[in-house]
């Protein structure tokens, strides 16, 4: 026999209280952000589930459907982001705290993700062959004098379609071809491995200068073999000669399935306050995107940086002309 509501609703107090929880889909390790969810579950009670799904994150989301439990996703690289918002998977935040902390060039125009950290796509230089002021621009980069001496990983990954993508962004498709064609006749070898191996052909001699993201510098001073690696190189900050820095994010959105939609919320907020905002980057090493919080104090080393303001998602538009200028140029070959 069914209850009356008012009968319900006299005994809700003896009713198991609903458990209070946010499911997390995230390609970072978990170590990475298990800092601050545990500060958050601190802050509020609130669980965190988190599944590391190191592969095939979207196609997951797409075959669970209505039916998937994941509240949040969190990634890294505007790519990745893009994709998850092009399989229609993701539902918009319309949220203040969240539009007044992260800049409106680190979030969707459509509410759909918000930056968290962010990170720079910048020049490692020996410390032994490379003078102060002689990395200047990413345009530079392409010219003549540093013919034989850089490394970069291959073009085609999605750190330097990007950084391309910005190049496109800046001076048009022709020139950045020129740009693509200009730094693949600079290169030392074959593009090859991952940023830290372009760190470790500096330190070997191969070559002077690499194209690498800032975090792996705190990655490699905490690694027994890798110090030596990250010692002999020094951190340069280029910038386009109309801009400043090229940077890339980790970021979070919200599921369409949120069945924990508020407490969702409440998470994603969490995650832009100054107390997370500086837990995360420092775990990580990259830079908070709220302003005003603390950097680590291995991040304020490096020095300051002057990002560049073209929006993530435009890159994001540019991606597919970025990978046919990088074949067209067989940078990888």
């Amino acid at each position: 026999m069914r209850l009356p509501i008012l009968a319900l609703a006299l005994c809700g107090t003896a009713l198991p209280a609903l458990a209070q929880e946010v499911n997390v889909y995230t390609t970072r390790q978990p170590f990475l952000i298990e800092p601050v969810m545990e500060a958050f579950t601190a802050e509020t009670g609130i669980t965190v589930n988190l599944a590391h799904i190191d592969k095939g994150l979207v196609e997951r989301l797409k075959s669970e459907g209505d039916r998937s439990p994941a509240d949040l996703v969190m990634t890294v690289d505007i790519a990745n982001l893009q994709q998850i918002v092009d399989a229609d998977v993701l539902q918009p935040v319309d949220n203040e705290t969240l539009k007044s902390a992260v800049p409106e060039a680190l979030r969707s125009p459509d509410d759909l993700w918000f930056a968290l950290t962010s990170r720079a796509r910048v020049v490692y230089a020996s410390k032994e062959r490379v003078a102060d002021g002689e990395v200047t621009t990413y345009e530079d980069l392409a010219s003549d004098k540093w013919k034989g001496r850089i490394c970069t990983r291959p073009g085609v990954h999605d750190y330097n379609l990007a950084l391309l993508a910005a190049v496109i962004a800046h001076q048009g498709e022709e020139a950045a071809k020129e740009w693509a064609a200009g730094l693949k006749a600079n290169l030392a070898r074959k593009p090859e491995g991952n940023d830290r191996a372009q760190v470790k052909a500096i330190w070997a001699g191969e070559c002077d200068i690499s194209l690498t993201n800032t975090y792996y510098m705190g990655a490699m001073l905490a690694d027994d073999e890798q110090k030596a690696w990250a010692e002999s190189v020094r951190i340069v900050f280029p910038t386009f000669e109309d801009g400043g820095t090229h940077i890339n994010v980790s970021g979070v959105a919200m599921t369409k399935s949120a069945p924990n939609k508020d407490d969702a919320v409440k998470l994603m907020e969490f995650l832009v306050s100054p107390a997370a905002q500086a837990i995360y980057a420092e775990v990580n090493h990259e830079y908070p995107v709220l302003e005003g919080a603390d950097l680590s104090e291995l991040v304020a080393s490096w020095g300051e940086i002057n990002a560049d303001d073209v929006n993530l998602t435009e890159l994001a538009k540019l991606r597919p002309a970025a990978l046919r200028i990088m074949e067209e140029v067989g940078y990888d070959n």
